[in-house]
C-alpha cells in the first residue's frame, strides 16, 4: 500500500499495550500521528510519545466522536477493545464496545473515505469449537461452543462488522494476535500473571497451553499489514505454541524465581473460578479466574503464524526473549 509519507495516521486504544507500543513506534520513525482516548485514560504507557501526537478526545462508542477524529486522516488502526472478566454487566459491555465500537469505526471509515483501515482482533475470534489440540489459523470457521468466551463472541461479532464494511467497499485488513505479553498497566491483562510470577505469588499452573507473542511483535505485524496486507484478509499475529508450564516457568526463570512446583486439574480450576465468580458478584469487581477462563486455562490451543510470515515478512522472538525484558522493564520501574 503506496502512501504520502505527511498523511496523518489515526489509532484508536492508543494508551492500551498493543495501542501504545504502536504508537511509540510510530513516533519514533517519525509518522504523524492522531490518537482517540477518553478523557481519563491514562498516557503512562505511552511515554514520551504522549506530547508527540495529536489528541482527539472521545469513545468508540460515540459514533460522532469517532467521526470527528477521523476528519483529515488517511489510515486508521483501530485497536480499542475491553478485555473483560466477567461481573455483572460484563458481556453487554463487551459487546457494546467491541462490537458496537468496531461498528462506529467501520461506519466512519467507509463514509469519510479512510484509505485503510486495519482491525485488531484476537485468535479468541477464530472460536475454540472443535478438537482443542488441532491447530487454527486464518481460515478457522467459528462454531458456537461453550468454550468460547464472552469476549470471544464480542471479538467474532466484531470481526462481522468489519467484513461487513469490506463488502460495503471499505479496504480493511484483520490481524489476530494470540495471547499479548508486553509493557503495561498494573494488575491488567497478562501483567497480573507477569506480576504474580514476579512476587512468587504463582505457585500452580493450569494443565493447558495456548500461544504467545510479544506486545512489540504486534506492533510490527500492524504496520505490516498497513502496508502489506490484503483486503479482507485476516493475519494470525502469534509465536511459540507452550504450554502453560513452559510459559510461567519461562517467566520464572527471568524473573529468578522458582517455577510453579504443581499442574492442578481441570476441576480445580473450575471450583476455583466459581468461588472467585461468587466473591466477585459480592464484592462488585471482576474474578480474578472467570469460570470462562478456566475452561481455557485446561486445554491446550495451538495457532499457525504461516499467512503472518509468508505474506506480511513477519518474524517472531522467542518469549524467553519477552520474559527477560519483562523482568528488566519491571525492575527498572518501566512496568
Amino acid at each position: 500500500m503506496s502512501r504520502d509519507p505527511a498523511e496523518m495516521a489515526l489509532v484508536t486504544g492508543a494508551t492500551g499495550m498493543v495501542g501504545a507500543a504502536l504508537v511509540r513506534m510510530l513516533v519514533e520513525t517519525g509518522e504523524r500521528v492522531r490518537i482517540l482516548r477518553r478523557t481519563d485514560s491514562s498516557l503512562e504507557l505511552l511515554g514520551g510519545a504522549a506530547g508527540a501526537v495529536e489528541h482527539a478526545v472521545g469513545d468508540v462508542t460515540d459514533g460522532e466522536s469517532v467521526r470527528e477524529a477521523m476528519q483529515g486522516i488517511a489510515r486508521v488502526w483501530h485497536s480499542a477493545a475491553l478485555v473483560d472478566l466477567g461481573g455483572a454487566g460484563a458481556e453487554r459491555r463487551l459487546f457494546d464496545v467491541n462490537a458496537g465500537g468496531t461498528a462506529n469505526v467501520v461506519d466512519a471509515a467507509r463514509d469519510v473515505g479512510i484509505a485503510r483501515l486495519v482491525h485488531v482482533s484476537s485468535i479468541a475470534a477464530l472460536g475454540r469449537a472443535g478438537d482443542a489440540g488441532a491447530m487454527r489459523g486464518e481460515e478457522t470457521e467459528w462454531a458456537p461452543s461453550t468454550s468460547n468466551t464472552p469476549y470471544a463472541r464480542s471479538k467474532h461479532a466484531a470481526e462481522l462488522e468489519v467484513q461487513r464494511g469490506v463488502a460495503e467497499g471499505l479496504d480493511a485488513v484483520i490481524v489476530n494476535p494470540a495471547l499479548i505479553f508486553g509493557r503495561g498497566r498494573t494488575g491488567e491483562g497478562t501483567m497480573r500473571i507477569v506480576e504474580r510470577v514476579a512476587d512468587g505469588r504463582m505457585r500452580v499452573s493450569p494443565p493447558g497451553g495456548t500461544c504467545v507473542v510479544d506486545a512489540e511483535d504486534v506492533a510490527l505485524g500492524l504496520r505490516a499489514a498497513m502496508a502489506h496486507g490484503t483486503a479482507g484478509r485476516r493475519y494470525v499475529l502469534c509465536g511459540e505454541n507452550l504450554a502453560w508450564t513452559v510459559i510461567l516457568g519461562t517467566l520464572a526463570e527471568a524473573f529468578g524465581r522458582p517455577a510453579p512446583s504443581r499442574v492442578v486439574s481441570a476441576r480445580t480450576l473450575r471450583t476455583t473460578a466459581a468461588v472467585a465468580e461468587s466473591i466477585a458478584r459480592l464484592s462488585g469487581t471482576s474474578p480474578l479466574l472467570s469460570r470462562a477462563q478456566a475452561r481455557s486455562g485446561a486445554e491446550t490451543y495451538r495457532y499457525d503464524n504461516r499467512r503472518a510470515v509468508e505474506e506480511l515478512g513477519m518474524g517472531f522472538r522467542p518469549f524467553r526473549a519477552t520474559a527477560r525484558r519483562l523482568a528488566s522493564d519491571l525492575r527498572s520501574g518501566r512496568g
